[in-house]
């Protein structure tokens, strides 16, 4: 399995004991971030998308891509993404001035071009969902606007990557699932090796790394990996997708859970200690990502590709 930290594929099936709650982001009990941080943690993403995919193509040429058994065309959508990505860093470096954060240094686990396709995938989707979870906390009319903009290009972006290229699903639910500060933040800290001490404060802090792997089957139990020794009482597997949190206790096992039916598309995983599933604050581990990939009849795919 590739990326188990961040990524696997899954279907599903029922569970006997789960709870579903329309999914409310939260605001920051502590303080309200402001305009200028939450700009900030956008451009954090930018910042790593655009090293990415510069450093991607410079390493791919067209015959890779070949190689791999995609078009010459696919290679040069990626470009033109690559070009939108360094458009975002601008426009977000220039809005913000001096406040604005650096790029840091990353280090990125892709060995091939389907490495680099797969990896684009979940950077595209976590990128979409991040934009919606920040859009609340936006006050500024025109960076609200702005910020639109650009979360309607990396959702295109996102489902061009999975459907043409992994021949996967475009979409998943009929809603974007948005991701609160802390949980966007983990899945980009993972790829940041070091960023410069002058970088203003971001508003988010990384959660424990959760893994969980599985064969996907439906019906089938995931097999759970994370650090719970700072976490008391009861425990609950939540599975963010579209506007629902689908909750399931932990109440046999910490560290197995059978995920439940009804999701589509890229849902986030999280350990909580919340039975909501909605409290940022409560996570203990995660998220993982599932990509619950549904084709036309709305029939579970295997891995595209």
């Amino acid at each position: 399995m590739k990326f188990a930290a961040l990524v696997f594929f899954a279907c599903v099936a029922a569970v006997s004991a789960r709870r579903a709650h329309p999914y409310r982001l939260k605001r920051d009990d502590v303080q309200t971030p402001t305009d200028t941080q939450v700009l900030n943690v956008a451009l954090t993403l930018e910042h790593l998308e655009n090293a990415f995919y510069s450093g991607a193509l410079e390493r791919f040429s067209v015959q890779d891509f070949a190689n791999a058994g995609f078009q010459p065309w696919v290679r040069g959508r990626f470009l033109q993404i690559a070009e939108h990505e360094a458009d975002h860093v601008k426009f977000l470096s220039t809005a913000l001035g001096s406040d604005a954060t650096r790029p840091c240094t990353y280090s990125f686990p892709y060995d091939d071009v389907k490495g680099f396709v797969d990896l684009s995938a979940t950077f595209e989707q976590v990128g979409a969902s991040a934009y919606t979870g920040a859009a609340k906390f936006i006050s500024d009319k025109d960076y609200l606007t702005a910020a639109a903009t650009i979360l309607s290009t990396e959702a295109r972006q996102a489902a061009w990557v999975e459907s043409s290229v992994r021949r996967g699903s475009a979409w998943g639910t009929a809603y974007e699932t948005p991701l609160d500060f802390n949980s966007a933040f983990t899945l980009a800290s993972q790829f940041i090796t070091e960023c410069p001490s002058t970088n203003p404060a971001l508003p988010a802090r990384a959660n424990p790394a959760l893994n969980a792997t599985g064969d996907g089957a439906p019906g089938s139990k995931l097999t759970l990996a994370y650090d719970d020794s700072t976490s008391s009482g009861d425990l609950y597997a939540a599975f963010l997708n579209g506007q629902n949190a689908i909750v399931v206790p932990l109440s046999y096992s910490k560290t197995e859970v059978q995920v439940p039916q009804g999701l589509m598309g890229y849902t986030y995983l999280i350990i909580t200690k919340d039975k909501m599933g909605l409290d940022p604050e409560q996570v203990v581990a995660g998220p993982a990502i599932i990509n619950v990939s549904l084709n036309a009849d709305d029939d579970f795919a295997q891995v595209p590709l």
